[in-house]
């Protein structure tokens, strides 16, 4: 049996996506999908910045991190954004040149496509 943990975990803050141009990551993630830039802060240790975007309002964030040979750019995040209209989010992405797959419709599940980021990684948008 496992001891109680004073130091509790209360909420996941910041999800990693590895980008290999954090610059062009922000103006995707901040221009086409509508995101606001939280943090923005030179690291060293990490070769580039820690930047955070995130949905107004919303208590995740998502870390824009500089891709390495140990984070490597193009993978398949599990990162499900949601939206309160899928079908119109598709349109003007669409419209925008981004990246994105077909809008799936199935019985009795929330309308949802795929999307990439400039660097390939992969998201989901749900409704």
């Amino acid at each position: 049996m496992s001891e109680r943990v004073d130091a509790a975990i209360t909420g996941i803050r910041t999800v990693g996506v590895p980008v290999t141009d954090q610059d062009r990551a922000v103006a995707f993630y901040v221009d086409v999908l509508g995101l606001e830039k939280r943090l923005d802060a030179p690291v060293e240790q990490l070769g580039g910045r820690w930047i955070e975007v995130a949905p107004a309002g919303a208590a995740t964030s998502i870390a824009l991190v500089p891709a390495g040979p140990e984070a490597k750019a193009g993978v398949e995040t599990g990162i499900r954004l949601s939206v309160p209209d899928a079908a119109a989010l598709h349109k003007e992405l669409v419209e925008r040149g981004a990246e994105v797959g077909e809008l799936l419709r199935w019985p009795g599940v929330p309308p949802m496509f795929s999307l990439r980021d400039p660097d390939g990684n992969g998201l989901e948008v749900v409704e």
